[in-house]
């Protein structure tokens, strides 16, 4: 399963010097500056903190540009490369993914010379349809039989001199990889709202809710709808 990690979000300087007590009324940091941001167009600081519902009621409002001012930085870690390919059609990103023009499949990974069927398992991402492991499934074991000739094959083209940006062409879309996703909290919403949904591909669901999950605990009142909309209140 993929891992998902928050690197990073954003905070106040602490070199701006604005008085504590504008705070102390929000459980998160990240929640005050979409207030004081809001309340900045209002011209309103005098109430922050005031208004517990004042965020939701400006996102209700369409006001949602409020949620911009804070980003957040995702580590996802082990998800497939057809993952990957849905995920970066979200164009208010930013990404940064492990690459294959540079990597070699066999850098990092626990597959020895003659890969054994459970081995391949462990190491590729395969499809909930195919799971768990069983030696006595004849699917799973023809669909372990082609990715253990992907990767022969790769490793015989770069024996044979071949470059891995060319090599990378034998490996399948199941190759595990790494990407770093930044995005600010109202493109992120947009991502939950569609990767979250029963339609949506399995293996980027799991990950849209993971993703949910710990952003609802950096700003809760940005969240919480969503939160009930998917079944994690």
């Amino acid at each position: 399963m993929c891992k998902v990690v928050m690197l990073a979000y954003t905070q106040f300087n602490p070199d701006a010097q604005l008085p504590p007590e504008l705070f102390g009324a929000h459980s998160t940091e990240q929640e005050a500056l979409i207030e004081y941001a809001a309340r900045v167009c209002y011209r309103s600081l005098g109430k922050m903190g005031s208004n517990p519902t004042f965020i939701l009621q400006r996102m209700k409002e369409g006001h949602e540009d409020i949620i911009e001012h804070v980003s957040a930085t995702f580590l996802f870690d082990g998800c497939s490369r057809a993952c990957t390919h849905q995920l970066v059609r979200h164009r208010l990103a930013s990404y940064s993914q492990e690459s294959q023009r540079y990597v070699d499949l066999d850098k990092g990974g626990d597959l020895s010379d003659d890969p054994s069927p459970k081995e391949l398992y462990d190491f590729f991402v395969i499809p909930p349809a195919l799971r768990p492991f069983d030696p006595d499934n004849e699917v799973l074991m023809a669909f372990l039989e082609n990715l253990k000739r992907a990767v022969l094959g790769y490793r015989a083209a770069r024996a044979a001199g071949l470059r891995k940006e060319d090599a990378r062409f034998l490996l399948p879309n199941g190759t595990p990889t790494r990407i770093v996703v930044s995005m600010n909290l109202r493109s992120w919403r947009h991502f939950v709202a569609l990767r979250a949904h029963p339609a949506a591909q399995w293996e980027i669901r799991e990950i849209a809710k993971e993703v949910l999950k710990q952003l609802y605990r950096l700003a809760p009142s940005v969240f919480q709808d969503q939160m009930e909309a998917f079944g994690l209140a």
